[in-house]
């Protein structure tokens, strides 16, 4: 069907580059600066620091299967980011005592669930069906911009300006942007205004398609692959974000402003090669099958974490080639696996699928960092637990190249759930 003129849905997505990049690029990318900052202030040592996060996604596991399938996504926006910026309130006044600090990353992990990949990715898959690719992609470019930012032009400067503390309590702050775009642009579904998925002039089959149980997810071996794929690689991933100042640190950049200026120029350059990874590989999504986009994503991923080891003071150009080729994989890892469960499990499962597979994928992106901070201490350096990242991240691509062709998927829904498609016909 041709596109109706006035088609709403690319406003949703304009709205959502500014939410999401709010809600997750800023905070989650931004943080990381600060983590010397608390080493050095408070004396506390590394994996203590990189501690909250994996305590915090252990103690909310409960939280998105509970709260998400509930919810308007432009709700949780709000909710979300209103915890969020009491968190780094909270981050931005805190005294030493460390359990305060680990208490902080409770709010700060239900903000993320809340307003971060999951309410976005269920507000664009809504709104399209054919150019679900392109749009995911313009959306996460929000992330990839805003924590591109996030440490050169946002936290760096702040914290020169306001010190470390002062700079948490404005980005803090910076949350509430979100609000008037979530609540006076955003519409949760195109039959709030009367228009259906990529301005058609009638819904797809698959808006029609009642949604899968949990239940029955869980006993899909598609649904497994799918989360111990996407928790291997984003795992990886994580890892080294969380990393990555200490990493280079123990290279040989130990001046505090060389550090910095490192540091956020990686940071930079990895969202914004993100930003490039999530447009071309959005773009390939909706041309050739998701599966073996996303499976030479995660391999992309893999083989640049070896590159990292290689940035040092006599060797520091090494870090553009490590940080464009990173920030490629990255942005298109995070946005291929709504689009891969949306066609595994279909659309109107999709608030359900992400809601364990986000949590999941948390445990890994929080966990696997304070390991890989404990396999450092344990063998006095990187080395080892970098060899295990990249162990790691190759899982994850064995775990996606295992996951069946959509024909085949489309089958097995068909036979073991007849009642779900029976609409359609």
């Amino acid at each position: 069907m041709k596109q109706k003129e006035g088609f709403y849905g690319w406003w949703i997505s304009i709205a959502a580059f500014f939410t999401f990049g709010l809600s997750v690029g800023i905070p989650y990318y931004g943080m990381p600066f600060f983590y010397d900052y608390y080493e050095k202030t408070f004396g506390w040592n590394r994996s203590d620091i990189v501690f909250g996060f994996p305590l915090a996604a252990v103690c909310m596991l409960w939280f998105g299967p509970m709260v998400i399938p509930k919810f308007s996504p432009r709700k949780m926006i709000v909710v979300g980011t209103g915890l969020t910026a009491v968190a780094f309130v909270g981050f931005g006044t805190m005294g030493g005592n460390v359990y305060v600090y680990w208490a902080l990353w409770l709010l700060y992990m239900a903000g993320y669930i809340l307003s971060g990949p999951i309410s976005h990715q269920i507000l664009i898959s809504q709104w399209f069906r054919k150019d679900r690719g392109k749009a995911m992609a313009a959306t996460y470019l929000g992330v990839g911009l805003f924590g591109g930012i996030s440490s050169k032009l946002i936290a760096k400067p702040l914290t020169d300006m306001l010190g470390f503390q002062g700079a948490l309590l404005a980005i803090g702050g910076m949350m509430v942007l979100a609000w008037p775009l979530a609540l006076l642009v955003m519409k949760d579904k195109p039959a709030d205004i009367g228009q259906f998925p990529d301005g058609d002039s009638q819904a797809h089959a698959d808006t029609k398609v009642a949604p899968q149980t949990f239940s029955f997810l869980l006993k899909q071996p598609s649904f497994w692959l799918l989360m111990v794929g996407s928790l291997c690689s984003i795992g990886a991933i994580g890892s080294i974000n969380q990393n990555m100042k200490f990493v280079f640190k123990e290279q040989g950049f130990v001046d505090q402003n060389t550090l910095n200026s490192l540091f956020a120029d990686a940071t930079m350059m990895i969202l914004f090669s993100s930003i490039g990874g999530r447009i071309v590989m959005g773009y390939l999504a909706d041309i050739f099958p998701k599966k073996w986009v996303m499976l030479a994503t995660y391999a992309l991923v893999a083989g640049t974490i070896p590159l990292l080891q290689m940035v040092t003071p006599r060797n520091p150009s090494y870090v553009y080639i490590f940080a464009i080729l990173f920030g490629f994989g990255m942005g298109a890892d995070y946005m291929l696996i709504p689009l891969m469960a949306a066609e595994q499990f279909g659309v109107n499962t999709l608030s359900r699928a992400m809601a364990i597979i986000l949590p999941a994928d948390t445990i890994g992106q929080t966990w696997f960092p304070f390991l890989i901070a404990k396999i450092r201490e344990n063998y006095g350096g990187y080395s080892a637990a970098l060899n295990f990242v990249f162990i790691l991240a190759f899982a994850g691509a064995v775990a996606i190249a295992l996951l069946p062709n959509r024909k085949k998927q489309d089958e097995t829904l068909h036979l073991q759930k007849p009642g779900a498609v029976t609409a359609s016909r």
